[in-house]
């Protein structure tokens, strides 16, 4: 805390700068990080599992939604685990360094469906395409010649 300014709510006028008002050397927001990263990579990595990932998704989805909730708690405890107080009554702070990077891997997951979706439809169609023209030539084959 030597030297380190603290910045009211009120005085907030730019998403960068109140990211560089907060103290990223603390060591509940290094772990927070550290949680981010690890299911940024979870995310990538388990694509292949589906089962998981939709697990994964609706855990991370429940974060989000009691987000506000966890916020007051910490509020409320936030000299256990913190240097300074961090949790605002509006929710910006939790917003920010919790809810947003977990949505963004949401969409991350999301946008990975959406891909494994369009190769496994293209995959379908081509599949089709090759069996119709099976299917003709196999017809054609069989068609009496009219000499």
């Amino acid at each position: 805390m030597t030297g380190h300014t603290y910045m009211e709510i009120n005085e907030i006028d730019g998403f960068i700068k109140f990211l560089l008002s907060i103290d990223w050397k603390d060591p509940w927001l290094i772990a927070l990080i550290i949680f981010h990263i690890s299911i940024t990579f979870m995310a990538v990595y388990t694509r292949q599992y589906g089962t998981f990932q939709a697990v994964l998704f609706f855990c991370l989805l429940l974060l989000v939604y009691f987000s506000e909730q966890i916020n007051e708690i910490a509020a409320n405890n936030w000299k256990i685990f913190s240097r300074q107080q961090y949790f605002d009554s509006s929710g910006l702070f939790i917003s920010v360094v919790f809810s947003m990077p977990i949505l963004l891997n949401c969409m991350l997951m999301v946008g990975s469906w959406l891909w494994q979706s369009r190769q496994l439809m293209m995959r379908l169609k081509l599949a089709q395409l090759k069996e119709s023209i099976r299917q003709r030539e196999i017809n054609s084959r069989q068609r009496p010649k009219d000499d």
